[in-house]
């Protein structure tokens, strides 16, 4: 969950460095550091706590020159926030720097060898342990570098990406990956640049390799890229064209990444939705469906696993998939899921939902169910990531880079796959008949107009924030389609704002969440006029006999529900199943204005970091 970037060519490597990082701070912002070596051969290491800016500072004063370095922000696993657990690390000897995206499971035991061998630790993270034993082994059995990594991966369990430096090659930079991303960009003049995602690279190619678990790649000036394995096999890694716009990766006037991202959500879920959805056949075409059409429909059974926000997204699929298709669906968190010897069959459908690609806990859970026969489908944001690489076939959400923290529209694009998932199958499995799919798809084709509709709600949520806090604890309630939606909507509440929120199904308040109602318990309800409306209005009139105070969710129009809210807030009018897709807008807008009114940085919530790749 930490950021990692290189660079070796021509140019002055710093300001590529400090650039990426800022780029990638998103993946981590408790310390951050950098090393470079200069032209005259020195390896210049800078590591401080705290944010970039604060890195950046710290360097104001000091050399920055050299044209080949490595940086990484962290976000902390072993070792508190400080400035000497800071990556860069670097050898006894101060002749190797490395930094290290993931987790060394049996860094105790190999610390332990090397302290009995007089080794000295300066810090108390695992990572320490990789270049202190990469040095050990190569100085010991006079290996190069390259040798040296290779037998050190060899006694390491875990997940790593890692990037090294060695000032006695200066024009060097070797790397390598293991169950954690890492991305190389080959540059039009013969320079190559690293990093976690392809974020940092965008604004200086298009060209990028995806390492394989496994891959060590040798990145010199001059030379071309070289990939072998830990048994020094050469690979031959394929080269990808990404498609990410310097645009995508600015804020673009906005003050939060989350803001913008909010705002561009309709024109986001036209992307997903373009070149799939044929408004002249009325028909949606979805290529995994036509490639495996006979395996996908003749299921009996289909698995979704999934983390947070995208395992909110799979809840609604789960019921779209089951009332147009008619075949079970469940719904795993897939942290559990891979620990719990779960029943898999060869016939199961196993969907893996991840924004980013790279969520530790589903891509393990992914290998289980393939293990298990099952047929492994991805659902993923970004291009080239190991999700995609790992599953039969998949759809991507196409809605761009995702920045803030606190995921939204990869939450919509999502549900809209997952929609379009549902009709296409429904189609081909002749359990929905020819007027029903032409109306849920007209209605599809409509959302991305009517959440430009709901973003209107923006003003009114940004005058109502104020209100909401001074509350140490809120209640969401939500039932069918909107369940899952209440969920989502406490959990960016909790992200972002640091107020200890609840999602519920509004009918089992009673059976216990009732008791904590008072006039100090702020509660939401999505209550928009759905086959169960008329339930969701006594959920509300229990609330309110209660001392509870309202804010609702309504279709636009309503005048039943202002007799017993608080606060209403009107969304336009749609299917039952694409509700979830209005009504998290006025959420989101929620929990960044209350967020933003708590004086909290929106954009890099405490403790969190965007891409979960560790356990």
């Amino acid at each position: 969950m930490c950021g990692i970037v290189g660079y070796i060519g021509t140019k002055n490597a710093y300001p590529i460095l400090m650039e990426g990082l800022k780029r990638l701070e998103y993946r981590g912002y408790d310390s951050a550091g950098i090393a470079m070596i200069d032209e005259q051969g020195k390896l210049n290491i800078y590591k401080t706590k705290g944010k970039v800016a604060d890195l950046e500072s710290f360097c104001a004063e000091k050399d920055t020159t050299g044209h080949v370095g490595i940086a990484h922000t962290r976000w902390a696993t072993h070792g508190e926030p400080s400035s000497i657990n800071a990556h860069p690390h670097y050898s006894s000897s101060g002749r190797l720097a490395l930094i290290h995206n993931g987790i060394i499971e049996n860094f105790i035991t190999i610390k332990e060898k090397l302290v009995a061998r007089g080794i000295q630790f300066k810090s108390v993270t695992d990572s320490e342990v990789l270049v202190q034993l990469i040095e050990y082994i190569m100085l010991n059995n006079k290996l190069e570098l390259l040798e040296a990594v290779q037998v050190a991966l060899h006694q390491v369990i875990g997940a790593y990406a890692i990037a090294i430096l060695d000032r006695e090659h200066p024009q060097t930079i070797i790397c390598a990956r293991q169950s954690s991303p890492l991305v190389i960009g080959l540059g039009d003049d013969d320079a190559f640049y690293l990093a976690s995602d392809a974020s940092p690279i965008a604004e200086y190619t298009d060209k990028v390799v995806y390492l394989n678990d496994g891959d060590i790649a040798v990145l010199q000036l001059g030379k071309e890229l070289n990939v072998v394995n830990m048994e020094n096999e050469t690979q031959h890694p394929k080269v990808r064209q990404i498609d990410v716009t310097l645009g995508q990766l600015e804020k673009g006037g906005f003050p939060y990444f989350m803001l913008k991202e909010i705002f561009e959500q309709p024109n986001c879920i036209r992307d997903c939705m373009r070149g799939r959805i044929h408004t002249e056949e009325n028909s949606i075409t979805l290529s995994a469906v036509i490639d495996y059409r006979e395996k996908l429909v003749n299921a009996s059974r289909i698995i979704i696993v999934a983390c947070g926000t995208s395992w909110h997204a799979g809840l609604i699929g789960k019921q779209i998939i089951e009332d147009l298709c008619r075949v079970p669906v469940e719904v795993e968190y897939a942290s559990e899921f891979r620990y719990r010897n779960p029943i898999i069959y060869p016939n199961d459908i196993v969907i893996a939902i991840s924004q980013s690609g790279e969520t530790a806990d589903t891509l393990a859970a992914i290998e289980l169910a393939r293990n298990s026969g099952a047929f492994v489908f991805g659902i993923c944001n970004v291009i080239g990531a190991s999700i995609p690489r790992r599953t039969q076939t998949g759809i991507y959400i196409h809605v761009g880079p995702e920045i803030g923290v606190a995921s939204t529209k990869a939450f919509t694009g999502q549900v809209t796959v997952l929609s379009m998932l549902a009709l296409c199958l429904a189609k081909e499995r002749h359990t929905i008949s020819a007027n029903k799919y032409q109306k849920i798809l007209n209605e599809l084709m409509r959302i991305p107009e009517k959440m430009e509709q709901a973003l209107e709600t923006n003003e009114q949520i940004e005058h109502l924030a104020p209100i909401f806090t001074y509350a140490k604890n809120c209640l969401y309630l939500g039932r069918g389609y909107n369940y899952p939606v209440a969920l989502e909507g406490a959990l960016k509440l909790k992200e972002i704002s640091y107020i200890h929120a609840e999602g519920y199904p509004a009918a089992e308040m009673k059976h216990g969440p009732i008791a904590l109602i008072d006039s100090e318990m702020p509660v939401f309800v999505i209550a928009t006029h759905d086959s169960l409306y008329e339930k969701v209005i006594s959920n509300i009139q229990e609330v309110r006999a209660r001392g509870g105070r309202v804010t609702a969710l309504v279709t636009e129009g309503d005048e039943r529900i202002k007799q017993f809210a608080n606060h209403v807030i009107e969304l336009p009018d749609t299917l039952d199943c694409f509700q979830p897709l209005l009504a998290s807008i006025p959420l989101q807008l929620l929990a960044y204005h209350i967020a933003v009114c708590k004086g909290k940085d929106v954009d890099r919530p405490r403790n969190l970091a965007k891409s979960v790749t560790v356990e």
